[in-house]
């Protein structure tokens, strides 16, 4: 007797866009969980809820994968689609099990073909048309959820399925597409075959050289299960687990690889979502391991090694231990390896080495052509951001993105969209910087990368402290540094940390400002982080000044000044002008202040400079030089505007009250007339807030669509109706609608 090997009866699909309302949990799901919850349950809050109830305590917390089935662990949602196809006639079903299988697990759009070919009468689809199950278009059938699909796939017999692959099989025919005719092949199958799991291996690699990571991991998967040979099966599912990591499913990743002993790549996930000291132990290792191995590579085959290397050195950089960067560099010094240039850049700096790194990361900075390897692009992007080249971090990032797309690695696509935000911003586009991070944080999610998301959390948390969300600010900044502590994810807890520093700062909290700040120079691997205690030295010169308190402040700035000099970056240069003036004081302090003036000029930091100018209107007002004070004044609080920030706005007024030349930019009046006007008044998420309730959303649904609390949405409508002079949605409707925002 031969045992049946069948594919899983779940359909994968396209990952949907997940707008439902979230039902009510006790104690709620890790936000990833969530995501990845919602996902797996095609977008239904009920099977969403249904799966969430029998999982385990691991998978609930993140631990461990999501099921390998949803689809058997939610029997009550597929009760009722059950019965609905079952009552059905005998032909109509034929039909939608042969739609079914040619949209598993990828659409591979043999079913017109199909039909042809076994010169099959379309007349009973209109049963399912009259039961809204499903309707015809000229591309094919169009079910009418993904569930009523799984529910027509899996009410099937195994032998009425294996002969719906085989005819598809059969049509698939043309060049290429292999791929998808061996997949049917691979799906029809009675039991193992070493013939047809030799052939599912090539086709796999064809797949995945045409960016098809997800047929590619379904036929490596289905190769595995076919394969007779025990020694055969992990390499299988190694494979597998990568084309399912590129494309995008975690999930499914994680599961695969627990079943290999493959550490290179447990170490890439661990690096993506867990312990980043635990990724840096398992991929250092992989390394030394694969270039002992190295001689037996074919001429020209890339060496794994360097490759390894470079994640390991990005481990220890995520963790912020300047020993574990000195241990990769080591190894490869003694390898042969050269790092990445900016790894290797990154390291450099950590060490004080400002020349070598400001050579690496501008090398790095100039590979940034379209076309290339995402991860090559994305590195790019952050070599320009810490040269602060924030034009070239954002082509860099956004070629990084597009040709992720297009090689199929949707997993690469959060990852460059993420430092993509940190370009727009500065650049002057803070809106669609939140905008684009919050995207690429649901992506991060959805794809299994929480260790992104965490690094997304901090910056919207820096984004939000910028724009004057207090609220949101302290909870983003939460969520990252609950996350990140744990796991030793220095860089997002330390990012999250000077967001609340910030937030201090903007509002006249000087002392509190100064004490994280100072906390954050001092936190060590895992807590701290050296890049962002550089990038936040400007503003705790800032707030030390304010308290008094300078003889550390101009330490920091002395290291600070050496770095901005070594790679000659206005903006840098400009932010030293500015601890300069802020440490000198009095008449001193002018000169200093225009000469940074002068440098933001040709620089990018917009947000920055009006920051500059903001403290130079203050010490001009001091100095009794009203007329430039309030020119600098009104400057500053115009570009504030722009970007939507209403605490260093406030500031701003506050100095031109005490110069008596607010001159008609007083408090904002209600209700705010014109889409300028009104996008003036908001916060960049309290304009997104205020859209979404307008187009009818509840609390409950918009927090889920910003991954927010339902508190924190509450929050932001009682602003929106304070700033806008309003009492109800109603009028938040005319409001917008009059406007047009």
């Amino acid at each position: 007797m031969v045992t049946s090997v069948n594919p899983s009866p779940l359909p994968r699909t396209s990952t949907p866009q997940v707008t439902h309302a979230w039902p009510r949990l006790d104690p709620p799901l890790p936000e990833g969980v969530r995501v990845r919850v919602l996902r797996a349950a095609h977008g239904d809050p009920r099977a969403a809820l249904e799966l969430a109830s029998v999982l385990s305590t691991r998978q609930l917390t993140g631990l461990d994968p999501l099921p390998a089935d949803p689809a058997s662990l939610v029997p009550a949602t597929l009760r009722a689609h059950r019965r609905e196809i079952r009552a059905l006639p005998d032909d109509t079903r034929l039909l939608l099990l042969l739609a079914a299988a040619d949209q598993y697990p990828v659409a591979t759009h043999a079913f017109l073909r199909a039909v042809a070919a076994a010169r099959l009468d379309t007349r009973p689809l209109d049963a399912a048309e009259t039961a809204q199950l499903a309707h015809t278009t000229p591309g094919g059938i169009v079910f009418r959820d993904p569930w009523t699909r799984i529910a027509a796939y899996e009410t099937a017999s195994a032998a009425d399925r294996r002969e719906a692959h085989q005819l598809l099989g059969r049509v698939l025919s043309g060049a290429g597409e292999a791929p998808r005719r061996f997949w049917h092949r691979g799906a029809a199958a009675l039991g193992p075959s070493r013939r047809l799991a030799a052939q599912l291996g090539p086709a796999a690699a064809q797949a995945r050289r045409a960016g098809e990571h997800a047929l590619a991991c379904a036929l490596a998967e289905r190769a595995a299960a076919l394969t007779p040979d025990p020694h055969e099966r992990p390499r299988l599912l190694a494979r597998a687990a990568a084309d399912a990591w590129q494309s995008g499913d975690g999930d499914r990743a994680r599961r695969l690889i627990a079943a290999t002993d493959n550490d290179a790549l447990g170490g890439l996930l661990a690096l993506r979502a867990g312990n980043a000291g635990d990724a840096f132990d398992a991929l250092l290792a992989a390394a030394a391991r694969h270039a002992a191995a190295a001689h037996a590579l074919p001429p020209g085959a890339p060496d794994p090694a360097v490759h390894l290397l470079a994640r390991a050195t990005e481990a220890a950089i995520y963790t912020g231990d300047l020993r574990r960067c000195r241990e990769a560099a080591a190894v490869a010094d003694r390898l042969g390896i050269v790092p990445s240039g900016t790894l290797g850049g990154l390291a450099a700096a950590f060490e004080g080495r400002y020349a070598d790194a400001r050579d690496l990361l501008q090398a790095a900075a100039g590979r940034c052509g379209p076309g290339g390897d995402p991860t090559l692009l994305i590195h790019s992007g952050i070599a320009a951001l810490l040269l602060g080249d924030h034009t070239g971090a954002a082509t860099a990032t956004a070629r990084a993105a597009a040709s992720a797309r297009t090689r199929g690695e949707t997993v690469t696509v959060p990852q460059a969209m993420e430092f993509r935000a940190y370009a727009e911003f500065w650049t002057g586009r803070p809106r669609a910087a939140e905008a684009g991070a919050l995207e690429s944080l649901r992506q991060a999610y959805t794809t299994g990368q929480d260790n992104g998301a965490c690094h997304l959390q901090a910056a919207l948390a820096m984004f939000a402290a910028l724009t004057g969300d207090a609220e949101v600010c302290r909870d983003r900044a939460e969520a990252a540094r609950s996350y990140a502590l744990p796991r030793g994810l220095g860089l997002p807890a330390a990012l999250a940390l000077f967001a609340l520093a910030f937030l201090d700062l903007s509002t006249g909290r000087f002392a509190a400002a100064a004490a994280r700040l100072r906390a954050l120079a001092a936190f060590g691997p895992g807590h701290g982080h050296r890049a962002i205690r550089h990038l936040a030295t400007p503003h705790y010169v800032e707030a030390a000044v304010r308290t008094g308190d300078t003889r550390v402040a101009r330490a920091a700035h002395a290291d600070y000044d050496h770095w901005a000099r070594t790679i000659r970056n206005p903006d840098e240069l400009a932010l030293s002008a500015r601890c300069r003036a802020l440490l000198a004081g009095g008449p001193e302090a002018v000169d200093h202040y225009r000469t940074a003036l002068d440098l933001h000029a040709c620089g990018t930091r917009d947000f920055e400079r009006a920051r500059t100018e903001l403290l130079f209107g203050g010490a001009l007002r001091r100095l009794r030089r009203r007329a430039e004070a309030r020119d600098r004044l009104h400057s500053a609080l115009a570009a504030f505007e722009h970007f939507g920030a209403p605490q260093c706005a406030a500031q701003a007024r506050a100095e031109l009250r005490v110069l008596g030349g607010l001159g008609g930019l007083g408090e904002p009046s209600a209700p705010a007339r014109g889409a300028d006007d009104l996008a003036a008044r908001l916060t960049a998420q309290q304009l997104m807030v205020a859209r979404m309730a307008a187009e009818g959303a509840t609390n409950r649904e918009i927090a889920a669509r910003l991954l927010l609390s339902p508190r924190t949405i509450d929050h932001h409508l009682r602003g929106v109706f304070a700033r806008l002079g309003i009492r109800s949605r109603i009028e938040l409707v005319r409001l917008l609608g009059e406007t047009d925002v």
